[in-house]
């Protein structure tokens, strides 16, 4: 029995595991654990592909299997999210606010699954992304209750608390995980400044909002990441 062959798929159920606790914590209103448990997740989504190709034992299956548990972990979690915030903005005497718009936050599952199936067959996405990866729009969507829980804001407060300023971030965001827009990857495969500069200024950027903003920090940059690389695809035309 080859065990090499079995490490990278365990890795994966791993990911899908924690996308489950992090369904749990999100039931609970624990958004900071739910936020921890798909960090962790989506760590282990990065080393599945790793040790795959590291052991050189990819196959189709585990394709599948990593779409299948990203589908929770970074379509489930993230749609239950934009869910709860919805229900928490509601007017408790609007019975359609209250009752029937909530469900719209699933819209960001619809996405993720569209763009989940959709990456499976589209060749262009091996060296960078084609619209937004699951994991960075996971990450976007969970950070918007702990900016609402750690900010003092009453601006914040207010934006994020309005059901149409949800709706729009629910298209937009079921939007860009599927636009055809190409935006870089992190990989890096020569080790020269020269080679990696955009991912250089977008580590250095993000280091330093991380470290002044703290929470608030991670919607900044993810639209960061994504501007950056809208800017350098204008550049890369001319």
């Amino acid at each position: 029995m080859n065990i090499k062959k079995h490490i990278p798929n365990l890795i994966t159920l791993i990911n899908l595991f924690c996308g489950c606790i992090a369904v749990v914590f999100v039931s609970q209103a624990d958004y900071l654990m739910a936020f921890y448990m798909v960090c962790l997740g989506i760590f282990f989504d990065f080393f599945d592909g790793f040790f795959a190709r590291l052991f050189k034992v990819s196959s189709p299956l585990g394709l599948q299997l990593d779409s299948l548990a990203d589908m929770v972990t970074s379509g489930v979690v993230p749609g239950y999210i934009m869910y709860t915030m919805f229900l928490k903005s509601a007017n408790p005497n609007d019975l359609m606010a209250s009752s029937i718009i909530p469900f719209l936050g699933f819209i960001v599952t619809l996405g993720s699954c569209y763009r989940l199936a959709n990456f499976n067959i589209d060749t262009r996405q091996t060296d960078s992304f084609i619209g937004l990866p699951t994991p960075a729009n996971a990450l976007f969507i969970l950070s918007l209750p702990l900016v609402l829980q750690f900010s003092d804001s009453l601006v914040i407060f207010e934006i994020l608390s309005n059901h149409w300023v949800l709706l729009g971030i629910t298209v937009c965001s079921a939007y860009i995980l599927n636009a055809e827009i190409p935006l870089f990857a992190l990989k890096i495969k020569k080790f020269t400044v020269k080679d990696n500069v955009l991912q250089i200024v977008f580590l250095l950027v993000s280091l330093l909002l991380l470290i002044t903003l703290q929470y608030i920090a991670i919607p900044l940059i993810i639209i960061f990441y994504v501007l950056l690389s809208v800017v350098n695809n204008i550049f890369l035309k001319k």
